[in-house]
Formats: C-alpha cells, sequence, structure tokens
C-alpha cells in the first residue's frame, strides 16, 4: 500500500499473506466443498465406511459424519466452519449430522455461479435467508403429528440403517431397547434427559447379546474374593477418596529406632484402616463403591464383615450411581452417616466373559437405565455405541416434537419444487439464489442414489413426477434397492421433524457465513524454538538478520 507521496505504507506483519475479493471467496468455498466431498459418500444406507488412522495408530471405521470430521484434522479456517455445523447438529439432534454439511457444501457450490456473474455476496446471503425460513414453514406444514410406540421404533430403525450394526435382525433388537429405554426416561411432558440412559460396552458375544438394564452397571471386579457376590436391599456408600492411609503432602520422615516401637506403628496404621470399616459398619452401609485405592487391610476387614466393595471407579460411573441410588458422595469416610448412604433392590457381582461387572437394579431412581452392549470386536461395539447415541437423540426429540417428516430425500424434493415456486413470487435478485438453494436441496437424494449405484439423474426426475403427481406428494422418496419413488411412510422410513430443520439452519448460517468473507488475513506462524544448545541460542544472529531470509 502506497501514500500520496509513493512511500509504502507498512500495514501488515512481513511474512503475512491477504487473499482479497473473488479469490478469498473462492478459496473459502473450494475448502468448504472438500469437507462436504469427504464424507458424502457416507450418506444413507448404502453409504460407505471411513477408516481414520491417528498418528498414534489408533484405528476407527465409521460412517458416521460428526465423527470422521472430528477425526480429521482439519486447518483451513473455513473447512473449520463446516465441522463446526456437524458438531452442532450432532448435539441438537443427534442425527443428520452428513447431512448439514452436504447441504452446506451444496449451497456454496450453487452460490459460486452467482458470484461469478457479479451477483453481491450480501444478496445471495439474503436471498438463502429467505429460502431457509420459507423452508422451515414447508417442512412443518408437511410434517406429520405422531410419537406412538410403533413410529418412535421406525424412527430408531431409520436412524440405525446403514450403520455398521449387524443384520436387520440386529438393528430390530437395537431399535426395540432404543424405545424401551427412551420412553422409560421421558418425563411426562415429553423432554427426554440422555444422560439418563447410559451406555455399557463389553468385547464378546454378538450385537443381539445387548440388553437393557433398569439400573446401572459398573466395569469392575470386587475388590477381594472373599466378599458376598449378591446384596440384596443394598445400602450404598461412595467416597471419593482413597480407603487408605495417605500419604502427606508434604515431605516426611519417620525415624524408628527401637525395633518394638515398628510393632506399635504398624498397629496404628492398622487400627486406622479398621477405624474406616467400623465407620462404614456404623452408618449401616453393605456396599462400598470408590473412586481412588482400598487398602489390602481394609479389603480384609470389609470382605470379614461381609461388605461388597468396588475400587477405581471413574468420576461419571460415581456419579451415575450417585443419581440413580440417591446417596450422598464423601470425601472423608470418618463423616459418613446413614443419611449419605444410597438404597437399590440389589447389588450383584455377574461373570461377563472373563471379568465381573456390577449390576446396581432395583434404584431409588426409576429413570436410571443403562444399555449393555456386547459385540465381536472393539471396532464394532464402538459403532454401535455412537449409533445408539444417535438413534436415541431422535427418538428422544421425536418425543418432544411429536412430529416426523418421510425419509429417503422426499422432504428435499418438496422443498426443492415448493421453493422454485417460492422464488418466482419474490421480486429482485433474491430471487436467484433461492433458486440456488431450491436446486441445493436436491443434494441429497442425488447423493443418496449415487452412493447406492443408482442414477441419480433418473431419480431426480421419479420423485419429481411423484411428487406433483400424488397428493401423498411429500411422502414420496427413493427406493434404494429398486430405485423407484415409493411412499417412505408405507417402507417405515421416517425422520423427525428437528432433524431436517436444524440440518436446514444450520447449513444455511455457514454457507452465509463464509460467503460473507472478502479478504482472509494470515499471520506468518512463529518458527518452532530450537532446543537449548542448538545453533541460533545463546550466540550468533537473531533470526531473520543476516544470512538466508526465514520463511
Amino acid at each position: 500500500m502506497y501514500g500520496n507521496s509513493n512511500q509504502p505504507i507498512i500495514v501488515l506483519k512481513e511474512g503475512s499473506k491477504r487473499t482479497k475479493n473473488k479469490e478469498a471467496q473462492f478459496n473459502n468455498i473450494d475448502a468448504a466443498k472438500a469437507v462436504a466431498d469427504s464424507v458424502r459418500s457416507t450418506l444413507g444406507p448404502k453409504g460407505m465406511d471411513k477408516m481414520m488412522v491417528n498418528s498414534i495408530g489408533d484405528v476407527v471405521i465409521t460412517n458416521d459424519g460428526v465423527t470422521i470430521l472430528k477425526e480429521m484434522d482439519v486447518q483451513h479456517p473455513a473447512a473449520k466452519m463446516v465441522v463446526e455445523v456437524a458438531k452442532t447438529q450432532d448435539t441438537e439432534c443427534g442425527d443428520g449430522t452428513t447431512t448439514s454439511v452436504v447441504l452446506a457444501g451444496e449451497l456454496l457450490k450453487q452460490s459460486e455461479e452467482l458470484i461469478d456473474s457479479n451477483v453481491h455476496p450480501t444478496v445471495i446471503t439474503n436471498g438463502f435467508n429467505m429460502a431457509a425460513e420459507q423452508a422451515v414453514k414447508i417442512l412443518n406444514d408437511i410434517a406429520i403429528p405422531t410419537k406412538t410406540d410403533s413410529v418412535l421404533k421406525k424412527i430408531a430403525d431409520t436412524s440405525l440403517t446403514g450403520k455398521s450394526v449387524g443384520e436387520d435382525s440386529d438393528k430390530q433388537h437395537l431399535a426395540d431397547m432404543i424405545v424401551k429405554a427412551t420412553c422409560f426416561v421421558a418425563e411426562k411432558d415429553g423432554r427426554v434427559d440422555v444422560k439418563n440412559i447410559r451406555i455399557v460396552k463389553k468385547v464378546g458375544g454378538v450385537i443381539a447379546d445387548s440388553y437393557m438394564v433398569q439400573g446401572v452397571v459398573i466395569d469392575k471386579e470386587l475388590v477381594h474374593s472373599r466378599m458376598p457376590k449378591k446384596m440384596e436391599n443394598a445400602k450404598i456408600a461412595l467416597f471419593s477418596c482413597p480407603l487408605e492411609v495417605q500419604k502427606t503432602e508434604i515431605d516426611a520422615q519417620i525415624q524408628i529406632t527401637d525395633p518394638n516401637r515398628m510393632n506399635d506403628f504398624l498397629a496404628s496404621e492398622e487400627d486406622t484402616m479398621k477405624g474406616m470399616v467400623e465407620s462404614i459398619k456404623k452408618a449401616g452401609a453393605n456396599v462400598v463403591f470408590c473412586t481412588k485405592g482400598v487398602d489390602e487391610i481394609v479389603q480384609h476387614y470389609l470382605a470379614k464383615a461381609g461388605i461388597m466393595a468396588y475400587r477405581r471407579l471413574k468420576e461419571s460411573d460415581l456419579e451415575a450411581l450417585a443419581k440413580a441410588t440417591g446417596a450422598t458422595i464423601s470425601g472423608d469416610v470418618d463423616e459418613i452417616s446413614p443419611k449419605d448412604l444410597g438404597n437399590a433392590a440389589c447389588v450383584e457381582e455377574k461373570q461377563v466373559g472373563e471379568d465381573g461387572m456390577a449390576f446396581v437394579t432395583g434404584c431409588k431412581n426409576p429413570k436410571a437405565v443403562t444399555l449393555f452392549i456386547r459385540g465381536g470386536t472393539e471396532h464394532v461395539i464402538e459403532e454401535v455405541e455412537r449409533s445408539l447415541n444417535d438413534a436415541i437423540r431422535t427418538v428422544g426429540i421425536t418425543l418432544e416434537d411429536g412430529k416426523v417428516l418421510a425419509g429417503a430425500g422426499a422432504s428435499e424434493i418438496e422443498l426443492s419444487l415448493r421453493l422454485r415456486k417460492y422464488a418466482s413470487s419474490v421480486g429482485g435478485r433474491e430471487q436467484l439464489a433461492i433458486e440456488k438453494f431450491a436446486k441445493a436441496m436436491e443434494i441429497i437424494p442425488w447423493a443418496l442414489a449415487e452412493n447406492a449405484g443408482i442414477d441419480p439423474i433418473d431419480t431426480i426426475i421419479k420423485l419429481k413426477n411423484a411428487h406433483e403427481k400424488n397428493k401423498d406428494g411429500p411422502r414420496y422418496g427413493i427406493d434404494l434397492d429398486t430405485g423407484e419413488a415409493v411412499d417412505m411412510f408405507a417402507k417405515d422410513v421416517i425422520e423427525p421433524l428437528r432433524v431436517k430443520t436444524q440440518a436446514v439452519n444450520s447449513a444455511t448460517e455457514v454457507a452465509n457465513m463464509i460467503l460473507r468473507i472478502d479478504d482472509v488475513i494470515a499471520s506468518r506462524r512463529a518458527p518452532p524454538t530450537p532446543p537449548q544448545g542448538a545453533p541460533g541460542v545463546g550466540g550468533g544472529m537473531p533470526p531473520g538478520m543476516g544470512g538466508m531470509p526465514q520463511m
């Protein structure tokens, strides 16, 4: 940049990189499209899986959009904005993450032609906002109010379809579990706190061996072999402190010069730990859960007293037990009292494979539910867990909203047709953006057909004909086995309304945000600090002075 006297005016730090106007816009759009393209092949029941291997060799195999994008080390700032769309969709709805990202990428792709034609980005974003608002109205208009158990099962089944969760019979078994668990924890007004549904997984068996437990399952074994394996009418004590003699916070030494005093010291230590057990017995507890260690002497006296004990629990496990049993987490053994104890009808150690696990059932809080997942390998049960989390959220929001839509691209084609009619009623250049928005909606059935090996052009034509000729047009989606347009409610392919509205709104917001960027200024990254003793440290020239210029 130069002033009136032709003297350069330094505005940016040396080494900064700047791109402006169309170059900046197209760079950002290309980055966002690359993210969308990376997950597009995973969309739908015929979508493919991705294998991600991180820097330490851990492997994740999934077709869950948000998991793929979280595992990818995305660097471009515009691409990171698209990844945030998937995260928001996952938080709000649990499902539809791939849909929202693919829609965002297609909206940006459609806007390229308008930018090339010198339509101002503000006009495009205004048009997109108008189209998104109208799209939400259309979706609410075509949504069907229902929340029966049969519909909820179809919602769960649709969410699980396309996930790597075994055969159709396995999906139906999991769908039954999900609906049962979600209805179990639902409030009277339909609200569902998914935190009340815990998922515990254990490698072994097959997916069909999974089941629901009305209570809490803890993946820990008893600390002592002579402790009882089952406790009826359990009085549960929860500790966040260790049941052992703790080391002092400052360094300390105890010097014993008389051998007789050694026995006194050991006896005193044993008395202290015996006192811990006496405090637990006095409070009336017969089951103990602890996040820290339990000394062998304490284990011995607990076993002698017929008290079950588990150690080194995760904090989340302890909090789940507190919520389920009504117990108070105690930080001091000596302060435990009967009012701090929780209640459960039964605590039982069951052998699962080679390991023991604690099953706490008949809890004080009837909302406590655990889905116990089995599977042949670690990768299988991890994918089942991700699928269950998505399906639980979709069933939950259906219970809350009570409105559903046909799946398999049915609602997107209906949006495309109605938005084109709406565009013709809008004056000004915004009409061009609304038409592009309508065109972008077709990407979902297009990608579904493409991933199933069906001709996408024929698919779009068949869907449009079905929507225009049938009074139940909004129900018609693509049958990925035959390539024909069929009533998706008859095929039990149903999705919650909120999944679609959130996807449309999120995709529009991120597309608009990226379109409004016309200047990207990237500062030069600081060079890594060399280790002590390396050249350039403790002498020599400062960085950037003399020799080769630093890049």
